[in-house]
């Protein structure tokens, strides 16, 4: 037993090395004197300085933001009202309909983004309508390739729920919009939470989407790191990785401690 505890943790051990040690190394020479990836010659705040005032990194980070953001709450209204729907079909139809929904999560990215790169072209060439490739596109790409995981994150709090909550809520009085607001809304939150934070995550990392439907002023930020990258491996770009990585870290743990105190809070409540 204690042979096969030794090599449990040799095993993870060596998978968190060979996870996070890139990682390490990129933190470390992001704050290395010389461009130089093979040699430290000493400790600088230089890179971090310029990163700041790189205006292309800044303006390609607000467009990531902003189409985040605005994809994301998109998605997760057009998703959640798309899961209610499901629920209610039969379940052939129910079946269908989610089998339709996978495609997009099973298909290649590349397929996706350029079907929908020609689907702008048409509507802007044989339909008229005057749209450009730009922040426009980008965040109807994104609602498009978002809302699935919306749904599917959706979806199992609504099997979960009791549907006799919701028929109570009309008998004591409420109306229907009171009665999904009040109940429904309430019972699968958590599942509305956790499409809105996945769609958010799928959109700041995109790129072969991104790539297809944005036009030359508007590219977010993993475009903007890929065109320079193209170059030369910048210090810079070692900095905003090790700021990304930072940021989500902390998003991370303070997600698990909420998570902790949360579940403290429920047992103290009952035992009380």
């Amino acid at each position: 037993m204690k042979r096969h505890k030794g090599l449990s943790r040799l095993y993870t051990g060596a998978i968190m090395v060979f996870l996070y040690l890139p990682i390490l190394v990129l933190i470390v020479f992001s704050f290395n004197r010389n461009k130089s990836r093979g040699a430290w010659t000493g400790f600088t705040f230089d890179w971090y300085l310029k990163l700041f005032h790189n205006d292309a990194i800044l303006s390609a980070f607000g467009n990531t933001l902003i189409v985040a953001v605005v994809s994301s709450v998109f998605a997760t209204l057009i998703g959640t009202a798309a899961a209610i729907g499901i629920y209610s079909m039969n379940k052939w139809m129910g079946r269908a309909v989610r089998t339709l929904t996978y495609i997009p999560i099973m298909s290649p990215e590349i397929i996706m983004g350029v079907s929908l790169m020609m689907l702008f072209v048409l509507m802007r060439t044989k339909m008229g309508v005057p749209i450009q490739m730009g922040l426009l596109t980008l965040i109807l790409s994104h609602i498009t390739f978002n809302i699935p995981f919306v749904i599917f994150n959706v979806l199992p709090k609504l099997r979960q729920m009791d549907k006799n909550t919701y028929d109570a809520a009309l008998d004591l009085g409420c109306n229907p919009f009171q009665a999904f607001y009040k109940v429904v809304i309430p019972e699968i939150m958590p599942g509305i939470m956790a499409g809105f934070l996945m769609a958010v995550t799928y959109s700041l990392d995109d790129f072969v989407i991104s790539y297809f439907t944005s036009g030359p002023t508007s590219q977010t930020l993993p475009i903007a790191i890929w065109g320079q990258l193209r170059r030369r491996v910048s210090p810079e770009m070692n900095a905003l990785s090790t700021i990304i990585f930072v940021v989500v870290l902390l998003a991370l743990l303070l997600g698990n401690l909420s998570s902790i105190q949360k579940e403290r809070r429920e047992r103290k409540a009952v035992r009380i």
